[in-house]
């Protein structure tokens, strides 16, 4: 009988100390396939130069090729092209874009480990995974802080997670659940493919797996599973003296305890735990911090995911968890919007009123929550203002008046920011 992915699944669920054998053999034709319905077609080209609309073209040989590489195992991982892309604070973050043909046996394979893992994974985890999101993470994170009585927050930052993933000890959480050296050989030609970096060097990566990569997302997850979900969960939680909780969403994640000792203790012995695994975390963004109803105010704030979140009282004068925009991402937001409308200034209203458009959607889409509308009134403020001032620009005469302006808005549909009414929106962050 073949093997399926709900076969899979129901055998992990059933059998939580089961190591599968013979899923190599799944990466047939038919697999990849369905692999291919589910990968990104927007994704970029890789070092190889072929795009997803080129291959597409060929995908029937393509496939097939493909096919008989893996049958007859003479299939090589490709190098990987690096490329930086900006960051809010001036930085750059490193891409690895892997050829298609990676892409597709890395998407079949993920989904292969996503159907086995998921069966293990713990509620707490909210990043990359089927029904959940940071949303999710942020609704969970604020309900347990509001009803549970907890008075004490751990915010960490893992320094360079995706680059500092030790191979030796992903390969041995992998061999918890998989028996099949084929396989496992596959993810291990993955995470040591040479990078090419844009000067034309090339590195063969001791540690790490490429932010990019089609796998990338669920390695993560299972590392974090053993190197920090599961110990909170059967070692530090029993030890403590109150509740504690932890909500993760890919390597961003947050501690809240009831009491300070234990808040402390989990401070003090969190890098050493880290460490273990190649890991480390960034000192100037891992605080413990006093979070209770019983000292509100913004300074005992703390953030996570791209929100604020801290004490207040309601219109009853009853304390309330907030939320709001980071500053950070307010910041950078309102940078990114005025960078985008003073470039396009130029290029046609039909052309780039849709797609400002967009973009303020999707900033609402996943900051439109209760308690947020000051912010999204002031990011719509800024933006109107900016557009308004780069739009009469254009010319020696003036474009608009605030009237005629105002009018052009509107006719494109281009409303003030307000809180979403979806329950589960767009992920922004």
């Amino acid at each position: 009988m073949k093997t399926t992915l709900l076969s899979i699944a129901i055998k992990a669920y059933t059998h939580p100390k089961h190591r599968f054998q013979n899923l190599y053999g799944m990466l047939d034709a038919e697999f990849l396939t369905q692999s291919w319905g589910q990968l990104n077609k927007q994704a970029a080209a890789g070092i190889d130069g072929i795009s997803i609309a080129k291959y597409k073209s060929k995908l029937p040989e393509n496939i097939q090729r493909l096919t008989q590489q893996l049958r007859n195992k003479s299939f090589r991982a490709n190098d990987i092209k690096r490329v930086f892309i900006p960051k809010a604070n001036g930085k750059q973050r490193p891409l690895g874009l892997p050829t298609v043909d990676d892409k597709l046996v890395q998407q079949g394979v993920s989904q292969i480990l996503q159907n086995i893992w998921e069966q293990d994974f713990l509620p707490n985890s909210y990043g990359y995974r089927p029904n959940k999101s940071a949303h999710k993470a942020v609704h969970s994170l604020r309900l347990n802080l509001q009803f549970k009585g907890y008075g004490y927050i751990v915010e960490a930052d893992i320094k360079g997670f995706f680059d500092n993933m030790n191979h030796d000890w992903l390969m041995r959480m992998l061999e918890q659940r998989i028996d099949d050296k084929s396989l496992l050989g596959l993810i291990k030609q993955w995470l040591k493919a040479r990078i090419k970096s844009p000067d034309g060097c090339f590195n063969k990566p001791e540690s790490g797996t490429p932010q990019g990569g089609v796998i990338s997302p669920v390695l993560a997850n299972i590392y974090l599973h053993y190197a920090l979900d599961l110990w909170f969960e059967k070692t530090v939680k029993p030890r403590m003296k109150g509740r504690a909780m932890l909500i993760r969403y890919a390597d961003d994640f947050v501690v809240a305890f009831q009491y300070g000792i234990d808040a402390d203790n989990f401070y003090r012995v969190l890098p050493k735990r880290l460490n273990k695994f190649g890991l480390s975390v960034a000192p100037e963004k891992t605080h413990l911090k006093r979070f209770s109803r019983f000292h509100p105010g913004r300074k005992r704030s703390f953030q996570f995911l791209g929100f604020e979140f801290y004490w207040s009282l309601d219109a009853n004068r009853k304390p309330i968890v907030r939320r709001y925009t980071a500053p950070k991402k307010l910041k950078a937001a309102m940078s990114e919007f005025y960078q985008w409308i003073k470039f396009n200034r130029s290029r046609p209203l039909k052309e780039t009123m849709p797609i400002l458009k967009r973009k303020l959607m999707g900033f609402q889409n996943y900051f439109g929550l209760p308690d947020n509308s000051r912010r999204l009134s002031r990011l719509s403020h800024y933006v109107s203002r900016s557009l308004y001032k780069w739009l009469n620009r254009r010319s020696q005469r003036r474009s608009y008046n605030w009237s005629s302006f105002t009018d052009m808005l509107g006719y494109f549909k281009i409303e003030p920011l307000k809180v979403s009414k979806r329950s589960i929106p767009v992920d922004w962050y």
